[in-house]
C-alpha cells in the first residue's frame, strides 16, 4: 500500500494482503524455521527464519509504512533494536550524543555495553540547542534522541537537532516509543532512523516484548539488516503476529490515551497534594510550543511529583486499585510506577536527582478505562499519600 494512504488505513492494511493460498484476511503465522528451496540458493524469498519470515516481513512492511520509511526491521526487544543499531553504525573511538533524560535500559546499553566497547556517550539537555552543539565532537557519529523523554517528558526540537547534525554528517536516531507514528513522524522532520519498543503502544496489550527500527536510507537499511541477521536478535512469528494485530487499533487507542491523559494531567496540576506535573499538553510545560508544532497530540504518559517524597509515593502506589503498579507502558490498562526505584534504578542516584527524578516522582501510563474511574482511583491514592505525611 502506498504512503499516500492515511495512517489509520495503513495500520490495518500495510504489508498485509489476503493469503494467496486460502484467502485468509488475517496474516498467517508462519512458524517454520526453514524453507524449502527448489535448488541450492534458489528459494522463494525465504531460506531461514532468522534471516526472514513471512509474518515478520508483514510486520516490518507495516511499521515502515506507518513511519513513512521504506525499510522496517523487527527485533526481539527495544533494547535489541538499540544495541543492534549501535553495533551496526559505530566503532571503537566513535562518540554518541544523547539526551540527558533517558530510559534506564537505554542508559544501561550506552554506559555498560557500548562504553566498554570503546563508544563513549555525552548526555546533554537537548532542549538547549547551544549545549547540544557544544557536546558534538569531531568523532561524533550518532545522535540518540528520545522525545518525549522518559520519565521527565521533555520535548526536543527534532527538526532543529537533525539540521545541526546533518550539517556535520552525523546520523540521528529517534526513539519514538512514547509518541508513536500517530503523534510524531521523525523521518519527515529529518531523522535518519526511528526506533520503537513495540512492547509498548504499537502492540498495546502488554503481552509481547519486541522492538523495531525504520529508515528510508537504503545504505543504513543494508547495514542494519546485515547485523539483524548476524546478531540474531529477532522476534518469533507469533510475537510479530501479535504486534500486527495490535497495530490495527493503534490510532483508535492513541486517541483515547491522549484524551484521558490531557484530562488527568490538568486535574493533577490543580491537586493540592501534587507538587508538579510533567505533561507536554499543559501550557506550563517548558516545551509546550514545540510539542504543539511537531506532535499531533501530547501522548498518554504523565509524570508528577507527589508532596511528601518516598513515603507519600509508596502510600499512593500501594493504594491504587485500577492503576497497576508495574513497569512498562502503552497498554490498554493504566500503569503506575516509581522511576527512581523501578524503571530508572540503573541510573546513578546523583544523576537521577540532577534530572529531577526524585523519590516522589511518579510516572503513569493512561490506559483506555473510563477517565472518571481513573481520576477517582488517583484521588483516593492521593488522600492516602496525604495521610502518610501527616
Amino acid at each position: 500500500m502506498e504512503r499516500r494512504a492515511h495512517l489509520d488505513t495503513l495500520a490495518v492494511h500495510a504489508g498485509q494482503e489476503p493469503d494467496p493460498v486460502s484467502g485468509a484476511v488475517m496474516q498467517p503465522i508462519v512458524l517454520a524455521s526453514t524453507f524449502a528451496q527448489d535448488g541450492p540458493g534458489n528459494h522463494r524469498g525465504f531460506d531461514y527464519s532468522r534471516s526472514g519470515n513471512p509474518t515478520r516481513q508483514a510486520l516490518e512492511k507495516c511499521l515502515a509504512a506507518l513511519e513513512g520509511g521504506t525499510h522496517g526491521l523487527a527485533f526481539g526487544s527495544g533494547c535489541a533494536a538499540m544495541t543492534t543499531l549501535l553495533h551496526s553504525l559505530t566503532r571503537p573511538g566513535d562518540h554518541v550524543v544523547a539526551g540527558d533524560d533517558l530510559y534506564g535500559g537505554s542508559f544501561r546499553i550506552l554506559d555498560k555495553v557500548m562504553k566498554p566497547y570503546g563508544v563513549l556517550t555525552t548526555q546533554v539537555d537537548m532542549s538547549d540547542l547551544k549545549a547540544f552543539e557544544a557536546a558534538i565532537r569531531p568523532e561524533t557519529r550518532l545522535v540518540w534522541l528520545e522525545t518525549p523523554t522518559n520519565p521527565m517528558l521533555k520535548v526536543f526540537d527534532i527538526e532543529a537537532i537533525c539540521a545541526l547534525a546533518r550539517a556535520r554528517g552525523i546520523l540521528v536516531a529517534v526513539d519514538n516509543t512514547f509518541a508513536t507514528p500517530c503523534l510524531q513522524q521523525p523521518l519527515a522532520l529529518g531523522a535518519h532512523m526511528v526506533m520503537h519498543s513495540t512492547t509498548k503502544y504499537l502492540n498495546g496489550h502488554s503481552d509481547v516484548v519486541g522492538g523495531a527500527i525504520v529508515t528510508a536510507d537504503d545504505g543504513l537499511a543494508e547495514a542494519l539488516r546485515f547485523h539483524q541477521n548476524a546478531m540474531g536478535a529477532v522476534p518469533g512469528p507469533f510475537d510479530c503476529y501479535m504486534v500486527l494485530r495490535g497495530l490495527k487499533t493503534l490510532h483508535l487507542r492513541m486517541e483515547r490515551h491522549v484524551r484521558t491523559a490531557n484530562a488527568i494531567a490538568s486535574w493533577l496540576e490543580a491537586h493540592p497534594q501534587v507538587e508538579k506535573v510533567h505533561y507536554p499538553g499543559l501550557a506550563s510545560h517548558p516545551q509546550h510550543a514545540i510539542a504543539r508544532r511537531q506532535m499531533s497530540g501530547p501522548g498518554g504518559m504523565i509524570s508528577f511529583v507527589v508532596k511528601g517524597g518516598l513515603p507519600a509515593a509508596r502510600a499512593l502506589l500501594g493504594t491504587v486499585e485500577i492503576f497497576v503498579c508495574a513497569e512498562s507502558l502503552g497498554g490498554v490498562e493504566s500503569l503506575i510506577e516509581l522511576p527512581a526505584v523501578m524503571t530508572h534504578g540503573s541510573i546513578p542516584a546523583a544523576q537521577r536527582q540532577e534530572l529531577g527524578i526524585s523519590d516522589g516522582l511518579i510516572r503513569i501510563s493512561c490506559g483506555v478505562e473510563a477517565e472518571a474511574d481513573l481520576r477517582d482511583d488517583l484521588a483516593r491514592a492521593l488522600d492516602a499519600a496525604t495521610r502518610a505525611t501527616v
